[in-house]
């Protein structure tokens, strides 16, 4: 491993066992096009072979992955924020793990830094093309809403992947455990004024297995309300500063 690798990327691995041979795949092939990127796999708690094929891959691959392992399921946030603590990139940043998005679309983000004269002003995000219509309008009303809310634009907030400087990850105070760490992250980079620069990323269906929450409407109202509770307190707490 490099003594400071320029991006780190948090992969966050909940029962991922059959992604993870494709995930690996093009994690070999991001290594190849660009050796200043580590990978921080995640095993969030899972309960499958997940915990061995993540092992291994790390000792096959110790100047690629870093591997943490958290005992139980704390969330997908508290899985990104434990990875995010140990990765030693000048930039940061994650995605998942389920092959919808490709983990090479953070290479794209690192041309952009490479590029810019001011990188560390920077949040770089993902911009999904090809979904399907039911989540296409699941996703407008929740960016419409979360837009007027905190009259900050916020445009398909759980796109990947996320990246940003070092500097913006250590200003963050009491972050969310769950998917809510997306609207956190996004909504402070606005708050600073830090320039959102969006690129688009192919979303594919997902390969194996199923969502944990993304399963159906129900599914769905169930997030909605949790966001809309987590939306609530984060303005509150940051009209009371």
């Amino acid at each position: 491993m490099i003594q400071t690798p320029k991006l780190s990327l948090v992969i966050p691995c909940y029962n991922e066992a059959p992604s993870l041979p494709g995930l690996l795949k093009r994690l070999d092939m991001a290594a190849l096009s660009d050796a200043r990127v580590e990978f921080v796999l995640v095993d969030n708690g899972s309960s499958d072979s997940s915990v061995e094929a993540i092992k291994s891959a790390a000792c096959q691959r110790p100047n690629l992955l870093t591997a943490i392992r958290i005992e139980g399921n704390r969330g997908f946030g508290f899985g990104v924020l434990q990875g995010l603590a140990v990765a030693k990139g000048e930039f940061l940043g994650w995605s998942h793990a389920d092959l919808q998005t490709d983990p090479l679309d953070a290479l794209r983000a690192l041309e952009i830094i490479d590029q810019h004269p001011d990188p560390e002003k920077l949040y770089l995000k993902g911009t999904r093309c090809a979904r399907p219509a039911s989540d296409l309008v699941f996703t407008l009303g929740m960016s419409f809403f979360e837009t007027l809310f905190f009259q900050s634009f916020l445009w398909d907030i759980n796109a990947q992947p996320n990246i940003f400087h070092r500097s913006f990850f250590t200003s963050w105070k009491n972050p969310p455990h769950d998917f809510a760490l997306e609207l956190y992250a996004l909504a402070l980079a606005r708050r600073y004024e830090l320039k959102v620069i969006r690129f688009p990323v192919l979303f594919e269906n997902r390969r194996h297995g199923i969502s944990r929450w993304n399963v159906n409407w129900r599914s769905k109202i169930r997030f909605i309300k949790r966001t809309l509770s987590f939306s609530i307190k984060l303005r509150q707490r940051w009209s009371s500063l």
